[in-house]
Protein backbone atom coordinates (compact mmCIF):
# COMPACT_ATOMS: atom_id res chain seq x y z
CA UNK A 1 0.00 0.00 0.00
CA UNK A 2 2.86 2.36 0.89
CA UNK A 3 4.53 1.98 -2.50
CA UNK A 4 1.18 2.14 -4.31
CA UNK A 5 0.62 5.56 -2.73
CA UNK A 6 4.17 6.70 -3.56
CA UNK A 7 3.96 5.62 -7.20
CA UNK A 8 0.42 6.99 -7.41
CA UNK A 9 1.72 10.41 -6.38
CA UNK A 10 4.58 10.12 -8.89
CA UNK A 11 2.16 9.37 -11.74
CA UNK A 12 -0.05 12.37 -10.93
CA UNK A 13 0.21 15.27 -13.41
CA UNK A 14 2.32 18.03 -11.86
CA UNK A 15 3.47 15.70 -9.08
CA UNK A 16 5.81 17.33 -6.51
CA UNK A 17 7.94 14.17 -6.71
CA UNK A 18 8.74 14.81 -10.38
CA UNK A 19 11.46 17.08 -11.69
CA UNK A 20 11.20 20.00 -14.08
CA UNK A 21 9.18 19.04 -17.13
CA UNK A 22 7.79 15.97 -15.36
CA UNK A 23 11.05 14.02 -15.44
CA UNK A 24 11.93 11.17 -13.09
CA UNK A 25 15.71 11.55 -13.60
CA UNK A 26 16.51 13.87 -11.91
CA UNK A 27 13.59 14.45 -9.55
CA UNK A 28 12.75 15.05 -5.86
CA UNK A 29 11.71 11.38 -5.74
CA UNK A 30 15.25 10.17 -6.47
CA UNK A 31 16.79 12.88 -4.29
CA UNK A 32 14.62 11.72 -1.39
CA UNK A 33 14.78 7.96 -2.01
CA UNK A 34 16.71 7.35 1.24
CA UNK A 35 14.11 8.87 3.62
CA UNK A 36 11.30 7.30 1.54
CA UNK A 37 12.81 3.83 2.05
CA UNK A 38 13.55 4.66 5.71
CA UNK A 39 9.92 5.52 6.43
CA UNK A 40 8.82 2.32 4.66
CA UNK A 41 10.88 0.14 6.99
CA UNK A 42 9.88 2.17 10.06
CA UNK A 43 6.20 1.66 9.23
CA UNK A 44 6.43 -2.09 8.59
CA UNK A 45 8.70 -2.53 11.63
CA UNK A 46 6.32 -0.72 13.99
CA UNK A 47 3.27 -2.49 12.56
CA UNK A 48 4.98 -5.89 12.91
CA UNK A 49 5.98 -5.08 16.49
CA UNK A 50 2.44 -4.05 17.43
CA UNK A 51 0.84 -7.11 15.78
CA UNK A 52 3.25 -9.53 17.49
CA UNK A 53 2.92 -7.74 20.82
CA UNK A 54 6.59 -6.80 21.09
CA UNK A 55 5.90 -3.08 20.77
CA UNK A 56 3.52 -1.77 23.40
CA UNK A 57 4.70 1.83 23.68
CA UNK A 58 7.06 4.38 22.19
CA UNK A 59 9.77 3.24 24.61
CA UNK A 60 9.77 -0.20 22.99
CA UNK A 61 10.36 1.36 19.57
CA UNK A 62 13.34 3.30 20.92
CA UNK A 63 14.69 0.18 22.65
CA UNK A 64 14.61 -1.99 19.52
CA UNK A 65 16.05 0.76 17.34
CA UNK A 66 18.92 1.14 19.83
CA UNK A 67 19.55 -2.61 19.78
CA UNK A 68 19.72 -2.54 15.98
CA UNK A 69 22.15 0.38 15.94
CA UNK A 70 24.59 -1.61 18.10
CA UNK A 71 25.28 -3.84 15.11
CA UNK A 72 26.23 -0.74 13.09
CA UNK A 73 28.62 0.67 15.69
CA UNK A 74 31.73 -0.48 13.83
CA UNK A 75 30.47 0.97 10.56
CA UNK A 76 29.60 4.30 12.21
CA UNK A 77 33.16 4.58 13.55
CA UNK A 78 34.49 3.75 10.07
CA UNK A 79 32.27 6.42 8.49
CA UNK A 80 33.57 8.98 11.01
CA UNK A 81 37.16 8.23 9.98
CA UNK A 82 36.20 8.37 6.30
CA UNK A 83 34.46 11.73 6.82
CA UNK A 84 37.63 13.18 8.38
CA UNK A 85 39.72 11.90 5.47
CA UNK A 86 37.36 13.41 2.89
CA UNK A 87 37.19 16.73 4.79
CA UNK A 88 40.98 17.08 4.94
CA UNK A 89 41.28 16.00 1.32
CA UNK A 90 38.76 18.66 0.29
CA UNK A 91 40.34 21.33 2.49
CA UNK A 92 43.81 20.72 1.05
CA UNK A 93 42.58 20.52 -2.58
CA UNK A 94 45.00 17.62 -2.92
CA UNK A 95 42.37 15.51 -4.67
CA UNK A 96 41.71 18.22 -7.26
CA UNK A 97 45.43 18.73 -7.85
CA UNK A 98 46.05 15.01 -8.35
CA UNK A 99 42.96 14.67 -10.56
CA UNK A 100 43.82 17.57 -12.89
CA UNK A 101 47.52 16.78 -13.18
CA UNK A 102 46.82 13.06 -13.42
CA UNK A 103 44.38 13.61 -16.29
CA UNK A 104 46.90 15.82 -18.10
CA UNK A 105 49.64 13.23 -17.58
CA UNK A 106 47.46 10.42 -18.96
CA UNK A 107 46.60 12.54 -22.00
CA UNK A 108 50.26 13.43 -22.55
CA UNK A 109 51.32 9.77 -22.59
CA UNK A 110 48.16 8.92 -24.58
CA UNK A 111 47.04 6.35 -22.04
CA UNK A 112 43.28 6.83 -22.45
CA UNK A 113 40.33 4.85 -23.73
CA UNK A 114 39.33 1.39 -22.61
CA UNK A 115 42.90 0.42 -21.72
CA UNK A 116 42.87 3.10 -19.01
CA UNK A 117 39.57 1.77 -17.67
CA UNK A 118 40.97 -1.77 -17.45
CA UNK A 119 44.05 -0.39 -15.69
CA UNK A 120 41.83 1.32 -13.12
CA UNK A 121 39.88 -1.91 -12.55
CA UNK A 122 43.11 -3.84 -11.95
CA UNK A 123 44.40 -1.12 -9.58
CA UNK A 124 41.20 -1.37 -7.54
CA UNK A 125 41.55 -5.15 -7.46
CA UNK A 126 45.08 -4.83 -6.07
CA UNK A 127 43.98 -2.28 -3.45
CA UNK A 128 41.34 -4.78 -2.36
CA UNK A 129 44.12 -6.92 -0.89
CA UNK A 130 44.97 -4.08 1.50
CA UNK A 131 41.56 -2.46 2.11
CA UNK A 132 38.61 -4.85 2.08
CA UNK A 133 35.91 -2.33 3.01
CA UNK A 134 34.21 -1.19 -0.18
CA UNK A 135 33.06 2.11 1.34
CA UNK A 136 36.51 2.91 2.77
CA UNK A 137 38.23 2.13 -0.53
CA UNK A 138 35.73 4.21 -2.49
CA UNK A 139 36.19 7.10 -0.04
CA UNK A 140 39.90 7.07 -0.87
CA UNK A 141 39.55 6.57 -4.63
CA UNK A 142 36.51 8.73 -5.42
CA UNK A 143 38.03 12.18 -4.64
CA UNK A 144 40.89 11.37 -7.03
CA UNK A 145 39.56 9.17 -9.81
CA UNK A 146 36.04 10.59 -10.27
CA UNK A 147 37.26 14.14 -11.11
CA UNK A 148 40.25 12.71 -13.01
CA UNK A 149 37.99 10.62 -15.24
CA UNK A 150 35.61 13.58 -15.60
CA UNK A 151 38.55 15.60 -16.93
CA UNK A 152 38.89 12.87 -19.55
CA UNK A 153 35.17 13.09 -20.37
CA UNK A 154 33.88 10.05 -18.49
CA UNK A 155 30.62 10.03 -16.52
CA UNK A 156 31.01 9.59 -12.70
CA UNK A 157 28.54 6.71 -12.85
CA UNK A 158 30.76 4.92 -15.35
CA UNK A 159 33.75 5.35 -13.04
CA UNK A 160 31.80 3.73 -10.22
CA UNK A 161 30.84 0.81 -12.48
CA UNK A 162 34.54 0.20 -13.19
CA UNK A 163 35.30 0.50 -9.46
CA UNK A 164 32.65 -2.06 -8.52
CA UNK A 165 34.04 -4.56 -11.02
CA UNK A 166 37.52 -4.34 -9.54
CA UNK A 167 36.23 -4.33 -5.96
CA UNK A 168 33.75 -7.21 -6.16
CA UNK A 169 35.67 -9.67 -8.32
CA UNK A 170 38.51 -10.35 -5.88
CA UNK A 171 36.68 -9.99 -2.56
CA UNK A 172 36.45 -13.75 -2.18
CA UNK A 173 40.25 -14.29 -2.36
CA UNK A 174 41.40 -11.35 -0.24
CA UNK A 175 43.18 -12.66 2.90
CA UNK A 176 41.58 -9.82 4.89
CA UNK A 177 38.08 -10.81 3.77
CA UNK A 178 36.11 -10.77 7.08
CA UNK A 179 33.89 -13.73 6.17
CA UNK A 180 36.74 -16.00 5.12
CA UNK A 181 36.75 -17.61 8.57
CA UNK A 182 33.06 -18.46 8.24
CA UNK A 183 33.50 -19.97 4.77
CA UNK A 184 36.53 -21.91 6.01
CA UNK A 185 34.50 -23.30 8.92
CA UNK A 186 31.88 -24.65 6.51
CA UNK A 187 34.61 -26.14 4.32
CA UNK A 188 36.14 -27.96 7.30
CA UNK A 189 32.84 -29.71 7.93
CA UNK A 190 33.52 -31.71 4.77
CA UNK A 191 37.33 -31.57 4.69
CA UNK A 192 39.08 -31.46 8.07
CA UNK A 193 42.39 -30.59 6.39
CA UNK A 194 41.03 -27.53 4.58
CA UNK A 195 43.11 -24.40 5.16
CA UNK A 196 43.34 -20.85 3.86
CA UNK A 197 45.51 -22.11 1.00
CA UNK A 198 42.85 -24.67 0.07
CA UNK A 199 40.18 -21.98 0.17
CA UNK A 200 42.11 -19.50 -1.99
CA UNK A 201 43.14 -22.16 -4.53
CA UNK A 202 39.48 -23.15 -4.93
CA UNK A 203 38.19 -19.58 -5.23
CA UNK A 204 40.98 -18.14 -7.41
CA UNK A 205 39.64 -19.53 -10.74
CA UNK A 206 36.18 -18.14 -9.95
CA UNK A 207 37.63 -14.74 -9.04
CA UNK A 208 39.62 -14.54 -12.28
CA UNK A 209 36.61 -15.72 -14.29
CA UNK A 210 34.38 -13.09 -12.67
CA UNK A 211 36.93 -10.35 -13.35
CA UNK A 212 37.37 -11.29 -17.02
CA UNK A 213 33.61 -11.74 -17.57
CA UNK A 214 32.74 -8.39 -16.03
CA UNK A 215 35.44 -6.62 -18.06
CA UNK A 216 34.06 -8.20 -21.26
CA UNK A 217 30.53 -7.10 -20.33
CA UNK A 218 31.81 -3.59 -19.60
CA UNK A 219 33.54 -3.56 -23.00
CA UNK A 220 30.23 -4.40 -24.69
CA UNK A 221 28.53 -1.45 -23.00
CA UNK A 222 31.56 0.79 -23.60
CA UNK A 223 31.90 0.20 -27.34
CA UNK A 224 28.17 -0.03 -28.15
CA UNK A 225 27.22 3.05 -26.15
CA UNK A 226 24.53 1.26 -24.14
CA UNK A 227 23.46 3.13 -20.96
CA UNK A 228 24.46 1.69 -17.59
CA UNK A 229 21.33 3.05 -15.93
CA UNK A 230 18.86 5.94 -16.14
CA UNK A 231 20.79 8.95 -17.40
CA UNK A 232 24.19 7.24 -17.06
CA UNK A 233 26.32 6.60 -20.11
CA UNK A 234 30.04 6.18 -20.64
CA UNK A 235 30.69 9.84 -21.37
CA UNK A 236 29.49 13.14 -20.00
CA UNK A 237 27.22 15.22 -22.20
CA UNK A 238 29.39 16.79 -24.85
CA UNK A 239 32.11 14.21 -24.17
CA UNK A 240 33.72 11.86 -26.65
Amino acid sequence: MYWVIIFGVIMMPGSPLRGEGGTIVPSPFLDGIVPIILFFFIIIGVVFGIVTGKVKSGKDVTHYMTESIKDLAGYIVLVFAIAQFIAYFTWSNLGTWIAVNGAEFLQDIEFTGFGLVVGYILLTSLLNFLITSGSAKWAIEAPIFVPMFMQLGYHPGFTQVAYRIGDSSVNIITPLFPYMVIVLAFMQRYDKNASIGTYISLMLPYSIAFLITWIIMLAIFYFTGLPYGPGVGTYLEGGQ
